[in-house]
């Protein structure tokens, strides 16, 4: 073993941290998000490819000079799979240690 403190997280509470920072910030670029969201990119990309096939997010590309950048955003279907899936997931089988010390609240 590592030791490291690191603990795992189930997909279902991600892809609810991607919605719910989403919803938060309106808006964020795909390094802001990974980071908020507490991920990695190599490793979680293939989530947020899903999330906006399923169109729970969507993604646009902006161009900053010959820089291309993903912005991802949430979709009304996104906040109803928050409201209607998530959020009562979340009531009914809380997390054992949320990392921000709050429970997160429905939108």
């Amino acid at each position: 073993m590592s030791g490291s403190t690191v603990s795992y997280r189930d997909r279902i509470y991600i892809v609810e941290d991607i919605i719910l920072k989403l919803a938060e910030y309106g808006e964020l670029n795909q390094t802001a998000l990974i980071s908020f969201c507490g991920l990695n990119l190599k490793k979680h990309k293939v989530i947020l490819d899903e999330m906006e096939s399923n169109n729970l997010i969507t993604r646009k590309e902006r161009l900053i000079g010959k820089k291309s950048i993903s912005v991802y955003m949430t979709t009304s279907e996104g906040i109803g799979f928050f409201n209607t899936i998530l959020a009562p997931y979340e009531k009914m089988f809380p997390r054992r240690k949320n990392q921000s010390g709050s429970k997160p609240n429905s939108m």
